[in-house]
């Protein structure tokens, strides 16, 4: 794995604060109506996403998740103004705003979606490390999904098929413990979901999604472990979620009590108490390393406010073309 440095702790942190406050801004825009429709904030779990993002080769390997997708696309390489101007709905968007929130894509940076349906994502990572194993490509595909689409039959299918062709894919549950609203203990006769990879004979097992490093050890082993076709993995990656499912979420099934104590373990917090402890870092650099957060969620709202809505024929070129019918004549 590559080396874990005093670099890499105050990347983290940087990347992983403006992952925070980008979303703590879209919260505070959404309230606001300027962001529509359903909003999935990841707030808690940034963990996760710097961890994998240290343990993948960003030049080849692919991501897919599911509607929790604002920070991945942005780890991954895409421009932040872009993906708050997607959630506008405004024409700079990564889908010219016609994708919005839980459809995030950039065929550039290898970052496949943003899915709305529940688990649909399963098979289609399964899907890209095929085509990438069938023609020889030197890929690896990591699929994220929640503990509730865990629960969907696909998995199973798509596990069965996996160990069966060793895909060069990493399954990773973001297990933040209650799916929509139901916690994991409730939906099934055990609390483990890596377990389900025993039934597949699978490599799997479960992570400290709340630490960097934890993470990014375990997808390294998983990541080399596909590159060199000994197949797929299946990460049960325990974290937790600060928000509500979604901002329409009232949170009744949990008490303030206990978010306030998963708080406690914030990810973000952990990689700035290691930096200090390590004298890694001033007060000074820390608040410079604040204000240029600050500064670059600042530049993303604006974009977004200041560009167009994208033009109502736009949606007429953004459907499939009929040869035999030229009546609505495309430009895309």
């Amino acid at each position: 794995m590559k080396k874990i440095t005093k670099e890499t702790y105050l990347n983290w942190y940087e990347e992983m604060l403006f992952w925070r406050k980008f979303e703590d801004k879209l919260a505070q825009v959404y309230i606001q109506q300027k962001v529509r429709g359903f909003l999935h904030l990841y707030n808690g779990q940034e963990a996760i996403l710097a961890g994998a993002l240290h343990a993948m080769d960003l030049t080849k390997d692919r991501m897919i998740t599911a509607y929790r997708n604002h920070v991945q696309p942005i780890g991954m390489g895409v421009d932040p103004k872009r993906v708050m101007a997607e959630l506008y709905g405004k024409e700079t968007g990564t889908s010219q705003g016609l994708g919005g929130s839980m459809h995030i894509f950039s065929k550039e940076h290898r970052f496949h979606g943003g899915h709305g349906i529940v688990g649909g994502q399963i098979p289609l990572g399964a899907g890209m490390a095929f085509g990438d194993k069938y023609f020889n490509r030197d890929n690896v595909t990591l699929t994220f999904f929640g503990d509730g689409a865990a629960r969907q039959g696909t998995l199973h299918e798509t596990f069965n098929m996996a160990m069966n062709w060793k895909l060069p894919v990493v399954f990773c549950v973001e297990n933040n413990g209650y799916a929509m609203g139901t916690s994991v203990e409730r939906t099934a006769n055990h609390e483990d979901i890596w377990k389900l990879g025993l039934g597949y004979e699978m490599p799997c097992g479960p992570v400290d999604g709340m630490n960097p490093e934890k993470v990014a050890e375990a997808f390294d082993e998983a990541i080399e472990r596909a590159r060199t076709g000994g197949g797929p993995t299946f990460l049960d990656i325990k974290t937790y979620r600060y928000r509500g499912h979604s901002m329409s979420d009232a949170q009744k099934y949990r008490t303030k009590e206990e978010v306030e104590e998963y708080q406690k373990l914030d990810p973000i917090t952990q990689v700035l108490e290691k930096i200090k402890t390590n004298a890694w870092a001033t007060e000074e650099e820390i608040k410079t390393i604040d204000k240029r957060v600050k500064d670059r969620v600042k530049e993303c709202e604006q974009f977004a406010e200041e560009s167009d809505y994208p033009a109502t024929s736009v949606m007429y070129d953004s459907v499939y073309e009929q040869e035999d019918y030229p009546f609505l004549p495309h430009k895309l």
